[in-house]
């Protein structure tokens, strides 16, 4: 550490270009804390049910596959189940195909399982009562200017009507919004009957896309949730009972290899850091090749200035790693709640620091290598006639 003085004033000799390789570094880093966030939330998905009050119940060989409506039945006499409800996908899509809305055919009973949406009861009432009736969100009343009582078309992208249409009309009853931000997702969502959805389509035939299950006891809910898939077991519909954020993360995985695309992402951005942290560095060691001569006259050996370049390059990959990842550290919180429920990354953890800072120490040994190789072999007489 004596030298530290030294490496420090090295490495901000050009203040301009340290400066900006640091904010390359610390947006590299800041993409990978939050990159490795979403890793470890899809590894960790469904690992354990217990703190769980909500289960999700679907297909366990594909997300599309449906179920037997009559599986509900059995579902309630699972001892821990409190309550049963259960959805299908609609597929909406608003005066645009690419216009997708997430929409959902609901049980009666499905928003009980939902107290952190807000629903007037009056707005129950009339959506009970109306076979064609639709509760909205509110950011989606907002966006489109929806009020209560418009009538409003939708095309849905799976689903033709018994006509083959898939032209729907449905009339707004009611608009629904969260209490609070981690179930702020339904404020941009659809809800429609499942009975008048089921009867106008033949594509559906009385089954389920998946069933929402409440239970008594969070502590529970793993043994509720193996009980839940024993009812199906070695049956032609076999399910997967698991909380609701390891069944979007499950949904994910079917439609993609998170673990690869996030494992690419970052592939190619820290090769992109090794090139521009690499000129970075042999140009500061060959703007100083004069001044690393003139400190091995006054007597510095071969393997100390190795050390310094080396420690120049840490110093500089270090600085912009730790900012980046305590810059992932403080906005993951508020990407989580901001989503409204759809992302549930959990905070940078040990093993994510120990992971990142592996990194930095790799990739600043890496960058600094050739160059500190360089300044190791410097012959005196040739630099200083250089100069």
């Amino acid at each position: 550490m004596k030298y530290f003085h030294l490496i420090w004033a090295a490495l901000f000799r050009r203040k301009t270009r340290t400066i900006l390789t640091i904010i390359s570094i610390v947006a590299a880093f800041l993409l990978f804390g939050m990159l490795d966030a979403v890793r470890t939330s899809f590894d960790q998905a469904g690992q354990s049910a217990n703190g769980a009050r909500r289960l999700q119940t679907g297909s366990k060989l594909s997300f599309i596959q449906t179920l037997p409506q009559g599986l509900g039945s059995q579902i309630e006499h699972v001892t821990g189940v409190k309550s049963v409800a259960y959805a299908n996908w609609f597929g909406g899509a608003y005066q645009d195909p690419h216009n997708q809305i997430f929409s959902f055919a609901v049980s009666d009973n499905y928003l009980d399982q939902y107290p952190e949406v807000e629903v007037s009861e009056a707005t129950r009432k009339t959506f009970d009562s109306t076979q064609t009736g639709i509760i909205v969100g509110q950011m989606l009343a907002d966006k489109y200017h929806w009020k209560v009582g418009d009538q409003i078309p939708l095309q849905s992208t799976i689903f033709p009507q018994r006509d083959g249409s898939k032209n729907w009309k449905f009339d707004i009853v009611g608009v629904m919004h969260a209490k609070d931000k981690s179930a702020g997702w339904y404020d941009q969502v659809i809800l429609m009957h499942w009975k008048y959805f089921d009867e106008a389509t033949p594509y559906n035939g009385g089954t389920v896309g998946w069933y929402v299950v409440s239970v008594n006891d969070a502590n529970q809910a793993d043994k509720v949730a193996k009980a839940i898939d024993a009812l199906s077991a070695n049956s032609d519909h076999e399910t997967r009972t698991q909380t609701e954020a390891a069944a979007s993360a499950s949904w994910m995985k079917q439609l993609a290899d998170i673990g690869l695309i996030v494992g690419s992402i970052m592939g190619a951005v820290f090769f992109t850091l090794l090139l521009l942290t690499g000129n970075t560095m042999m140009q500061a060691v060959r703007e100083r090749t004069s001044e690393l001569a003139v400190l091995k006259t006054i007597g510095f050996t071969n393997r100390a200035v190795l050390a310094m370049v080396l420690a120049e390059s840490l110093l500089l990959v270090v600085i912009g790693g730790l900012i980046g990842i305590g810059l992932a550290a403080l906005l993951i919180p508020g990407v989580s709640a901001g989503s409204g429920g759809l992302l549930n990354l959990p905070t940078v953890g040990l093993a994510s620091w120990l992971l990142g800072i592996g990194l930095m120490l790799a990739i600043g040994l890496v960058v600094g290598m050739v160059p500190a190789w360089r300044a190791m072999r410097l012959n005196i007489v040739d630099a200083l006639a250089g100069r």
